[in-house]
């Protein structure tokens, strides 16, 4: 009878560690093996004690079983439009210099977000530019990436109106559609483990893992009534425009990444954007445009995997890992932004 109950407990085991690197129990992670925390169970802070949040405002708790301090904090895990690294709205981003700048791009087109060595971000924009306006009014419907010889995007979905009871996301994997069980934390992961996808509530919000390189925050929202009525936006009545807000975090670029995003991660990148302008817009529509989601072509783009200056690129940002430059206000790669004090 033991027997069995062992022989259940590691079949259990070993279909709980292929789907995901932790158990959450009761205020707590349990980090399976395999993972840099294996075996631990880490307590979550009495402020944030589950792992979901019911709201946008509420903080969960979260463990990176593979990070060198094994410890839990409290975090929002859905973007932050606020933050470092972030694109919502009519895109307006927030760069890796803290500078807010537009870019509205042109709808039913492709711009790369980011263009590194070894990662490639695009957008594809939506759009609608109402009578006698002079530009489209845009937002993000879809993120392209690659990423070790992958290629991966999700999408919003077209919607007439918006049902919070209906998941308006899609997923697709080296050109194939992907189902992701429709529950909070439900997860799925590429074929060597190197991409993951979370779900951070049954619909409608998650995050893209890429290891040892980004973390992307997604939440699919429309065009209310409301915002129709303030942007005078003029949309039409049967397309509510569903798209994303995201926020990125990324380990490791290279001092020469690109994109439209990507560039203000540059060591020594001066922003055109102008102070003190209530819509600060920032070009680079020829320079940025790809001709598909999944098109590293962008006269600036740099995507140049297993090359050799690729794997130059990549163990000059390895070695600099450990070292913030603090000569910048913000140092380049660092994530969501590291503010420099005396």
């Amino acid at each position: 009878m033991m027997a069995k109950i062992s022989y259940v407990f590691l079949v259990l085991l070993i279909f709980v560690e292929s789907s995901t690197q932790q158990v959450f129990k009761g205020g707590s992670v349990y980090c399976l093996p395999g993972t840099r925390c294996e075996w631990q169970n880490i307590a979550c802070p009495k402020e944030c004690p589950s792992p979901y949040s019911m709201s946008k405002k509420d903080k969960a708790c979260y463990v990176d079983c593979n990070s060198p301090t094994c410890s839990s904090q409290c975090r929002q895990r859905k973007p932050n439009c606020n933050g470092i690294g972030s694109a919502c709205y009519d895109p307006r981003f927030i760069g890796g210099d803290g500078v807010v700048f537009y870019f509205h791009g042109k709808k039913d087109q492709t711009f790369s977000l980011v263009s590194d060595i070894n990662l490639q971000l695009n957008a594809r924009f939506i759009g609608h530019r109402p009578s006698g306006r002079s530009r489209d009014n845009t937002w993000i419907q879809a993120l392209g990436i690659l990423f070790n010889s992958q290629s991966f995007s999700l999408e919003a979905t077209k919607a007439e109106a918006w049902d919070d009871e209906v998941d308006h996301l899609n997923f697709n994997y080296n050109g194939k559609e992907i189902e992701l069980t429709q529950s909070p934390m439900s997860t799925w992961y590429s074929e060597a483990r190197d991409i993951k996808v979370e779900r951070i509530a049954s619909k409608n919000s998650l995050i893209v893992t890429l290891k040892d390189m980004a973390e992307i925050m997604v939440n699919v929202v429309p065009i209310t009534k409301e915002d129709d009525r303030i942007h005078k936006y003029m949309l039409p009545s049967n397309d509510c425009f569903s798209h994303l807000e995201v926020q990125f975090k990324f380990l490791g670029l290279s001092p020469k990444v690109e994109g439209v995003l990507g560039r203000t991660y540059q060591p020594d990148f001066v922003n055109p954007a102008k102070s003190g302008v209530a819509m600060p817009v920032v070009g680079g529509e020829d320079k940025y445009r790809t001709s598909s989601l999944l098109a590293p072509d962008c006269k600036l783009c740099i995507f140049s995997p297993g090359s050799e200056n690729a794997n130059q690129e990549s163990a000059s940002s390895s070695g600099q890992s450990g070292t913030l430059d603090c000569t910048h206000g913000f140092a380049a790669g660092s994530g969501y932004g590291i503010v420099c004090k005396k």
